[in-house]
């Protein structure tokens, strides 16, 4: 009894714990390790209140995926007990591997490796640690489990994971137009030929879920101050890894150091390296950047100072493709102002593309179960005009370049 806790969540109110096993989880310190990673990277340097953890959000998508498992039951839908355990677990861990500051490390710190890989990594060494109870759940999350219907609750178009993080991140955020029903639209949720689908009635709430989620992407998550930010951090960390190679010495703490002076891909993922990128958080990287904001490097000290102050570089967005010769005017003027080399003026200097697709009827639809029977795509069965357009990627282009003075 002493292991079923209750937290106080600011916004669904109280979450009960299920069982033994998610509370041994959530008390290990892989897991705590999330209350030191914020979910939203670099955006509280717009949106001030978005200091909000992946602890927070992990713990969320617990709550809604035991309110997903009570509605399908109630429908008549079979889930076992050890089913039900392995879908709490699978959601629970299912961000565990993010490094700090969430995406912006992913491909800084470690090589080519996503956050869902290290995920995975992570729950592999847990389920030694746990006595291969959380075998099930590993099928889940790889989406190899044969029932479909609980992958997709997991990672899908409609899953418990973007359920919870646009209602949350919207209320710390401040953006009431990302808010969402979360609840109800898990109460709408039912399971046709092994497949997730919404009952008719919870049309309206696909649609504001999807509106949600583009309003979200291109006012929040792609937001021009936070975009210019997190592409400051990724060239803080290339910087760092560059100067560390030519023997520079930089002070950080052992496990920041440890990713810097090598370069880890998949394969050398063991369980040393694991534990060792299980100390890993948000604060290595602010105290190095507070140590490394004094150093003599021109470009490392600047990009540093940019951060910690907010003080960032211009970044300008369009629709259309940016020409480069205005690149290389912005270059040639830091250049000559600095006298420092192309190589290094290009870490103030950059042009790049940003994309948003709201719904992706390709990989995996969300389909509108009728009162009749009939399945249909919500691109299909909604009267809202502008659902058809959410399915097209976006794309917009934006060049960055420093300010009068660096």
């Amino acid at each position: 009894m002493n292991k079923l806790k209750i937290f106080n969540d600011p916004i669904y109110g109280f979450i009960t714990i299920p069982n033994a096993l998610i509370f041994d989880l959530i008390q290990h310190k892989y897991f705590q390790r999330l209350r030191r990673i914020t979910q939203m990277g670099m955006s509280y340097l717009v949106y001030p209140g978005a200091h909000h953890t992946r602890f927070h959000h992990a713990i969320g998508c617990v709550h809604l995926m035991k309110q997903a498992v009570n509605v399908l039951r109630f429908k008549g839908v079979t889930i076992s007990e050890d089913e039900e355990n392995a879908l709490y677990v699978a959601i629970l861990l299912h961000d565990i591997g993010h490094g700090p500051f969430s995406h912006a490390m992913e491909h800084t710190i470690v090589k080519g490796l996503s956050h869902e890989q290290i995920s995975l990594l992570f729950m592999e060494q847990l389920n030694k640690e746990f006595n291969s109870s959380l075998t099930l759940a590993i099928e889940i999350f790889k989406a190899t489990y044969p029932k479909k219907f609980m992958c997709q609750l997991v990672s899908g178009q409609l899953d418990m994971d973007r359920a919870d993080y646009l209602k949350r991140d919207s209320f710390y955020t401040g953006v009431a137009e990302g808010n969402i029903s979360s609840e109800r639209l898990v109460t709408m949720l039912n399971v046709v030929n092994d497949s997730l689908v919404v009952e008719e009635k919870g049309i309206y709430s696909v649609e504001k879920f999807l509106n949600a989620r583009r309003f979200m992407y291109w006012q929040v998550y792609l937001h021009k101050t936070g975009i210019v930010a997190e592409q400051l951090l990724i060239r803080v960390l290339k910087r760092a890894k560059e100067l560390k190679n030519s023997g520079v010495e930089l002070e950080s703490s052992y496990a920041l150091n440890y990713f810097l002076d090598h370069n880890i891909a998949l394969e050398d993922f063991n369980e040393d390296i694991v534990k060792l990128f299980s100390e890993l958080d948000d604060f290595d990287i602010i105290s190095a950047m507070k140590q490394w904001q004094h150093h003599t490097d021109f470009v490392l000290s600047n990009l540093c100072k940019m951060i910690i102050n907010r003080d960032l570089l211009k970044i300008k967005v369009k629709t259309k493709k940016i020409n480069k010769d205005r690149l290389q005017k912005h270059l040639q003027k830091l250049i000559t102002t600095h006298h420092i080399t192309k190589k290094e003026a290009e870490y103030f200097v950059f042009m790049g593309t940003i994309s948003n697709q709201a719904y992706m009827p390709k990989t995996q639809n969300i389909n509108i179960l009728h009162k009749s029977g009939k399945i249909e795509d919500i691109a299909e069965a909604s009267d809202l005009f502008n659902l058809k357009a959410l399915s097209k990627p976006v794309t917009k282009y934006y060049i960055c370049y420093p300010k009068e003075k660096l």
